[in-house]
């Protein structure tokens, strides 16, 4: 049986209560909310607080909330209120698609998105939708607010640019017209890690060519997020199974797989192309479907 090491708890009854709980305790101490991330890696002492501060109480930081030109996503909003929003499947299809893949029911209706981007797994499927949807990320510390654009979140493999007394609040997800995205996954089996995954988001212009692309890769080693050989080669160009294919191409070629027990490092560049086409060819279609989106 796997135990965790010791450990005292505190539940925190707002955000300012639970950033004041983790400037006393200091640097041995975690948040928790799902749990689903950090529980897991504290059974196996890979990860040891001396402290745990749960934010379940904080209520206020899960919503949906859709202005003109973007949408605030609370911290604690969890996996299932993502999946089953109408508002996110029509604005951005990629989020639907992403969560349909992740783990299980029971995961999901517990699960954050604030605790999947904070976990930094480099397998974990919506750091990758973020950064195909150029997510703008708030984070509140004692001292005030500020916010970080998804680049600058994941600092390494689950280290992240939220400082030890801070709590990321809000995932804001800008939208944009004509614009549409998807995400595809090849896991061994059904809510397991990504073997690899791909998301897109394309924008496309007046004259049927692709104005704007951002393409991610997960679990392949990609640095930075995105495959920008891979956008470069598209954006610009009107589309067809050939632009498709160059960009796959470049998205392997980008990409720095690790083989191990999921699949050999050459077998994961091919997923990396073979998803990336997946992901291009689906956005362009939905993207010119009636009304500008498919779902």
């Amino acid at each position: 049986m796997q135990i965790p090491a010791a450990f005292d708890y505190a539940r925190a009854e707002s955000l300012e209560h639970a950033l004041q709980l983790l400037s006393e305790h200091g640097p041995e101490a975690r948040v928790i909310a799902g749990g689903h991330s950090l529980l897991p890696m504290m059974k196996l002492r890979l990860a040891n607080p001396e402290w745990l501060i749960d934010i379940n109480d904080l209520t206020d930081l899960a919503y949906i909330t859709e202005d003109a030109d973007v949408v605030r996503i609370g911290a604690m909003t969890r996996h299932v209120e993502l999946l089953e929003s109408e508002a996110l499947a029509g604005l951005f299809p990629i989020v639907r698609d992403a969560e349909r893949t992740i783990a299980d029911p029971l995961v999901r209706n517990r699960g954050t998105i604030g605790g999947s981007l904070c976990q930094a797994d480099p397998a974990e499927d919506l750091s990758t939708v973020c950064h195909v949807l150029g997510a703008e990320l708030v984070i509140r510390g004692a001292n005030g607010e500020r916010s970080v654009p998804m680049a600058q979140l994941h600092t390494g493999p689950y280290e992240t640019s939220v400082e030890q007394d801070e709590i990321l609040t809000e995932v804001r997800w800008p939208v944009r017209p004509r614009t549409a995205s998807a995400y595809t996954k090849v896991e061994r089996r059904a809510g397991d890690w990504a073997t690899a995954a791909a998301g897109a988001s394309v924008t496309m212009g007046a004259d049927g060519r692709v104005e704007d692309v951002t393409i991610g890769l997960t679990a392949v080693g990609l640095d930075g997020g995105t495959a920008t050989r891979a956008a470069d080669a598209v954006r610009g160009q009107t589309p067809s199974e050939d632009l498709y294919a160059e960009a796959g191409r470049r998205a392997a070629e980008q990409c720095r797989p690790i083989g191990d027990q999921r699949g050999t490092e050459a077998y994961k560049r091919h997923l990396a192309d073979e998803l990336t086409r997946r992901v291009l060819r689906r956005s362009v279609e939905r993207a010119t479907a009636p009304l500008g989106r498919g779902v």
